[in-house]
């Protein structure tokens, strides 16, 4: 399948209808719905992931996950589209949707939203398995929702290395990336019952074209058909085209809308405070405004009279004491002196953090300290209740900057941290020393 990804129009079509295994290919829409997710509010890129037994059992590729490890998700989704993880890819489906069998379901629902109409999903990684289908034109249409739907996180597919929490690891694209100019994605895939599978996009000037590959004999051969598909669909493009985004999914239809398995907290506080109701505006009665004249009428007579007494006081007349003549200073005889003491120093601390208030609470990583400080100031002017006593303090981590605040007992950490919860902000509480 070709396609012009500024419009859809299909440029070119074999066998494109042909149920057939996806392999990795699986994984665009595993992370197409984390994207989706992450968007709705479901998770967080700092989200940490436990790791299942079920997970950490996943045949290569994979990141080497271990049970019982927590990571974060923006490294399970590194790992799913820059080195094709499987282990990455059914941690993201179990934190998502709490099994993968529940986040396969949810991208097949996703999969019909989107106009796939030949595929289903059974896993999270695409590893071979009854049922788990999908066709050249799906993947195609995929692979252009991924590019306009989620832009922001496109750059992932184009990444030649990437850290993935545990390692760096390297694009499983990289021959083709490197070998076709313009080439910035998406995903590669194999399987013994797939062969060589790959959905590649390059954009040269205002152009970009989308070709899908099923079943290649070898990841050269491969690599070399896509690169004659994708020259095919520049050569047939408009030069100029109007760009026709596609729509988000609709869940309108026959398909029913994704649950949200992962259970959120109750925000039982008010996002806004309603504005009170101005009081009604009353014209004064007469009694008033003659109150309000003869009171000030007094006023002004009042400061009259004070006047005149101060100018007849000032007005007295006042005989200067002459400055006697010929006045000679005395020597000081220093040694009868004491020396002059030097100032004591005063040292001035802050408040310290006795009392049992060793506990803190870190509102996660950010990219800039700007970020990180705008972020305690706006959530403590949120929960003045429970921070009031609490220090802001941005750390720098390998990670980003750190917000945290510090210098709280553990009943107040604890309190606030279930508050900041509920208002859907993501919060750990950290004991002494951590």
């Amino acid at each position: 399948m070709v396609m012009d990804a500024r419009t859809g129009e299909v440029l070119h079509a074999r066998n494109a209808d042909t149920r057939l295994h996806p392999a990795s290919l699986t994984k665009m829409m595993t992370l197409y719905v984390a994207f989706e997710a992450i968007r709705r509010g479901e998770i967080t890129l700092d989200t940490k992931v436990k790791i299942s037994r079920k997970a950490a059992a996943e045949q290569p590729s994979k990141l080497g996950l271990k049970s019982g490890q927590r990571i974060a998700l923006r490294y399970l989704i590194r790992g799913a589209a820059v080195k094709s993880a499987n282990d990455a890819a059914t941690a993201i489906g179990e934190a998502i949707s709490g099994s993968e069998a529940a986040f396969a379901r949810r991208m097949t629902n996703t999969a019909k939203a989107l106009g796939m109409t030949k595929t289903t999903f059974r896993n999270a990684h695409g590893l071979t398995e009854k049922g788990h289908m999908s066709s050249a034109r799906d993947m195609t249409i995929l692979g252009r929702h991924m590019i306009y739907d989620y832009p922001q996180y496109y750059n992932l597919f184009s990444r030649q290395t990437t850290h993935a929490g545990v390692k760096q690891v390297s694009n499983t694209n990289r021959r083709l990336l490197n070998a076709y100019r313009g080439a910035d994605g998406i995903k590669t895939g194999y399987t013994r019952a797939a062969g060589f599978n790959l959905v590649a996009s390059a954009e040269r000037g205002n152009e970009r074209i989308i070709a899908t590959v099923f079943g290649g004999t070898s990841t050269a051969a491969r690599n070399a058909r896509v690169a004659e598909l994708l020259d095919m669909g520049f050569k047939r493009a408009p030069s100029r085209a109007k760009l026709r985004k596609p729509r988000l999914p609709d869940y309108q239809g026959n398909t029913v809308e994704p649950k949200v398995i992962k259970v959120q907290p109750t925000i039982t506080a008010r996002r806004k405070s309603p504005r009170p109701l101005m009081r009604p505006i009353m014209p004064p009665s007469a009694d008033m405004l003659m109150a309000i004249v003869e009171s000030v009428d007094n006023n002004v007579s009042q400061a009259r009279e004070e006047v005149a007494t101060r100018n007849v006081e000032t007005a007295t007349t006042v005989t200067p004491i002459r400055r006697p003549q010929n006045i000679v200073q005395a020597a000081i005889d220093t040694s009868l002196t004491p020396a002059a003491k030097p100032k004591e120093r005063r040292v001035i601390t802050r408040a310290s953090t006795s009392g049992g208030r060793h506990w803190s609470i870190s509102l996660g990583h950010y990219n800039t300290r700007n970020t990180a400080e705008r972020l305690l100031l706006k959530t403590a002017l949120q929960e003045i209740g429970t921070l009031d006593e609490a220090l802001r303090k941005v750390v720098n981590r390998p990670r980003g900057w750190q917000a945290n605040f510090v210098g709280l007992s553990k009943e107040k950490a604890a309190q606030a941290c279930q508050r900041l919860s509920a208002r859907g902000h993501s919060c750990e509480v950290r004991g002494p020393g951590a």
